[in-house]
């Protein structure tokens, strides 16, 4: 199975936990709470995924369990998040998922499979002011058939909508992101047409310690099947040098998935985050 991303990840997640161990300059009260009410704010930005805010998580997966041989998938999630400033009262942000897999073969005897995936790219238009206390977002999905291997993609170009709606108070932070995807073109020998859903809600504490329960579902409708893991997971925001970066462990459980799909999977996660002045 393919290390490199995950050792990358591994690395900075020891350097961050080795610098925050570190004794830092004495500050003032007044600056010391300021610098508190910003990282208090980066915090409830960071469970946003509409917020105007540059963020590159780098989510790393496992999936175990997975056919006749119990194989284990690997996906590395690179999840460029970028806003646009349009005007005095709407942002466009756009995010962007290029995964990177390393699947081992579901049967004994058969042939591993490694490359970049099909990457997927969202552009979500979004109020700058909530509307009724929700946050809202939404515009086009695209696929771009960026796969390697005809085995880690679909072969397809696809479009659709793609929409989301959170509330923010009292540190949780609770919604709905949903999209789906059609095929319109491409070489592949299926189409594509799914629905993603993700329900999602999670609480921050005061000490920037977020804990999350989401699923990630997908509904193939050509297929008829449903494939829902639910996520629980763990994250925390922490400064290296000044630099604010967030890191997330996670445990998934598939309630439903297609035949020889996974049991169980775990994430860690890394995403660093560039706050606009």
């Amino acid at each position: 199975m393919t290390t490199k991303l995950p050792l990358v990840t591994l690395a900075f997640a020891l350097a961050a936990f080795t610098a925050s161990a570190q004794t830092t300059a004495p500050v003032s009260e007044s600056a010391a709470a300021t610098e508190q009410a910003k990282e208090a704010e980066l915090a409830k930005k960071l469970q946003n995924p509409v917020a105007n805010l540059i963020s590159v998580p780098i989510q790393n997966n496992w999936d175990f369990g997975i056919g006749p041989a119990g194989a284990t998938k690997y996906t590395a999630n690179i999840q460029p998040v970028i806003p646009f400033t349009l005007n005095k009262d709407w942002n466009l942000i756009t995010r962007t998922i290029v995964p990177v897999i390393d699947a081992e073969s579901p049967v004994k005897g058969g042939k591993d499979h490694s490359g970049l995936g099909d990457i997927t790219q969202s552009f979500f238009l979004s109020p700058k002011e909530p509307v009724d206390g929700w946050i809202l977002g939404g515009g086009p999905v695209l696929l771009y058939p960026s796969a390697t291997e005809n085995q880690l993609g679909s072969g397809k170009w696809g479009a659709g909508p793609t929409i989301v709606a959170l509330r923010q108070e009292h540190g949780f932070t609770y919604g709905l992101l949903v999209n789906h995807i059609w095929s319109y073109a491409g070489w592949g020998d299926k189409n594509v047409n799914a629905t993603f859903v993700q329900p999602f809600v999670s609480y921050t504490t005061k000490t920037y310690t977020t804990f999350g329960l989401n699923t990630e579902s997908t509904y193939d409708w050509t297929q008829d099947q449903w494939t829902v893991p639910v996520n629980l997971t763990v994250q925390q925001l922490v400064k290296i040098a000044g630099q604010p970066i967030a890191f997330q462990f996670g445990y998934r459980s598939y309630v439903d998935a297609p035949a020889g799909g996974p049991n169980w999977g775990l994430r860690f996660a890394v995403t660093f985050l560039f706050p606009k002045n």
